[in-house]
């Protein structure tokens, strides 16, 4: 699910060492191995962690290899079953014993932060890992872009996330993630100055998906792209039913008499595959997969859940 290039350099005692050390400190709950499947044990492990502070001086130098050794362990217990703890505050707390561990470990909070936000819905630890990785990296864009996306699309703050996307365009990058895309500086300046429009979302959704190879992650980001996608065609023939109105004093009768009076020049393929509809009688634009009326940024809109109907 989630890889990473190891940085195992060291000796074969050394591994030996660390993971004895680790072992005192995560397998308290051995006997819990021989039940569902040995999951509840890894998940008690990572639950029962001492801080990062109090384990990486037991690690005698090898803090490095210790934060690989959890990295591995935590992998091992999201990839039994994504999304199955609810609140994850364990997923955090692992998060955080790794990076304490080795501050520089850019991967746990890049891909940690995004886990957080998208597949356990805790925004708020996904961004304090994230600013916690912003002290230790200041050259890295990835992880304001990270935080400016949590702001935009789960806590409504368009201009704060403009102010993130900012620093992320002036920064000089870091390691293997190189230097912000062209389309960070762009966001950034749309995000101050059209902060609430569904393209701005669509755009900052599409730059997302470019840097994302998890397949649960990239689907609900396709989502949120086809839901936002509806909203912004919403907002198109509203605007259209508007001017034919202003122009004709009147209101049209269908939505094809919005594209022979020229107001719209097609009328836009539903992203669901349904229709778009038009009733006369309320001025009310519709569709036909869709009852509910979203907001760009709100997070009771956010990534769809399995067996939630998109």
């Amino acid at each position: 699910m989630i890889k990473k290039k190891f940085k195992f350099v060291g000796h074969f005692p050394a591994i030996i060492l660390c993971t004895g050390l680790l072992s005192c400190a995560i397998l308290a709950q051995y006997q819990l191995e021989q039940r569902d499947g040995g999951r509840a044990a890894k998940l008690e492990q990572l639950r029962l962690l001492p801080r990062g502070e109090v384990l990486k001086p037991a690690l005698l130098g090898y803090h490095q290899l210790g934060a690989d050794l959890l990295w591995l362990r935590m992998v091992q217990v999201l990839g039994d079953r994504v999304v199955r703890d609810q609140d994850y505050e364990w997923l955090y707390h692992a998060l955080d014993v790794i990076t304490t561990l080795d501050p520089q470990y850019l991967y746990a909070y890049d891909v940690g932060g995004t886990v957080l936000a998208e597949l356990a819905s805790r925004y708020d630890r996904s961004n304090q890992l994230l600013e916690k990785g912003v002290k230790s990296h200041p050259h890295s864009w990835r992880l304001p872009f990270l935080l400016g996306f949590n702001h935009f699309f789960y806590l409504g703050q368009p201009l704060q996330a403009a102010g993130y996307m900012a620093r992320a365009a002036k920064a000089q990058g870091w390691g293997h993630e190189g230097v912000p895309p062209s389309y960070v500086p762009r966001l950034a300046a749309r995000l101050y100055a059209q902060g609430k429009s569904p393209d701005v979302a669509i755009e900052f959704l599409e730059a997302m998906l470019v840097q994302t190879t998890e397949p649960l992650i990239r689907e609900r980001l396709q989502h949120r792209i086809r839901r936002v996608g509806l909203e912004r065609d919403l907002q198109i023939i509203e605007r259209a039913v508007q001017q034919y109105e202003e122009t004709m004093r009147r209101k049209p009768m269908t939505l094809n008499d919005l594209v022979s009076s020229g107001m719209l020049k097609t009328i836009p393929e539903e992203p669901y595959g349904g229709s778009y509809a038009f009733d006369p009688k309320t001025g009310e634009v519709s569709s036909s997969t869709h009852n509910e009326r979203m907001r760009v940024y709100r997070a009771s809109d956010s990534m769809v859940r399995k067996g939630d109907v998109e």
